[in-house]
């Protein structure tokens, strides 16, 4: 059997070298409520519908017991609606600034469909913020063949349903004949839940979490030791394999390929 198509992520993976803009959205949302929160705190949970994301970062011990002293209740429901309906108008705004199509993904995209595979995409964003992430993307080359958002399909990640969306969306299957390729461990639960192999992404990505800028300042050792441990953890979420970039995607389908002509499957 042959790979059919890849169901791409967006912030970290496609665009948004390093996932800045949710991260800096999300720590302004908390710098209002005079409640800072910290890089690594911002990145919990990364990848998960925003709503999901924001709850569970107020649920971190730290979190809940700095919002407690400010608020003088731990956070709830009402707090994570407050979040979240905030959350959205400002990401459209962070869009422009961090949004742009990470190097070498329109070349690499074009050598999938050279494959003759179709391109899907998933995300925690919501519509809207995803259709201000795509307007930017298709103007810098990038323009998937479809995408879904967790709404439209009823649950965000680690839950398969944006992934069974596009396959419909796409009119292809089996769904062990797909590659998911994202950046956060949700992104691998999210393909290894829908029966895809998984593919992660470490130096644009989350788990490295740098702009290109400041990973281009780290000396070479340190940037190394970064991207092996954001290998290890992206391996532990459930990674098939793991490249650096989407950019250097090619090699790991072609391991991929290999292993199903060898009878392998994505859940073995």
């Amino acid at each position: 059997m042959s790979l059919r198509a890849v169901i791409l992520d967006w912030a970290g993976t496609t665009v948004d070298f390093g996932c800045q803009a949710p991260v800096n959205v999300l720590q302004r949302l908390f710098d209002e409520e005079h409640v800072p929160i910290r890089g690594s705190e911002a990145r919990h949970s990364m990848g998960r519908l925003k709503r999901d994301q924001i709850r569970d970062i107020l649920a971190l011990p730290r979190v809940a017991e700095a919002w407690a002293s400010r608020h003088g209740r731990l956070p709830g429901e009402e707090d994570v609606a407050w979040l979240s309906a905030r959350f959205g108008p400002l990401q459209q705004d962070a869009v422009a600034v961090y949004s742009g199509v990470i190097a070498g993904v329109p070349e690499a995209v074009a050598r999938m469909r050279g494959r003759g595979l179709k391109i899907g995409s998933t995300t925690g964003y919501t519509r809207p913020m995803l259709n201000a992430v795509m307007a930017r993307a298709a103007a810098e080359g990038y323009a998937p063949d479809a995408s879904v958002t967790p709404e439209e399909a009823g649950a965000g990640r680690p839950l398969p349903f944006m992934c069974y969306q596009n396959a419909i969306l796409l009119q292809a299957y089996p769904l062990e004949s797909f590659v998911k390729i994202g950046d956060t461990a949700a992104d691998m639960e999210e393909g290894r839940n829908a029966g895809m192999w998984t593919i992660g992404v470490t130096l644009t990505g989350n788990e490295v979490g740098l702009e290109k800028a400041a990973a281009d300042r780290l000396s070479s050792s340190e940037l190394a030791a970064r991207v092996a441990r954001a290998r290890e953890r992206l391996l532990a979420a459930g990674a098939h394999a793991v490249v650096e970039s989407v950019a250097q995607v090619d090699a790991a389908l072609d391991e991929v390929e290999r292993w199903q002509r060898n009878g392998m499957k994505p859940g073995k």
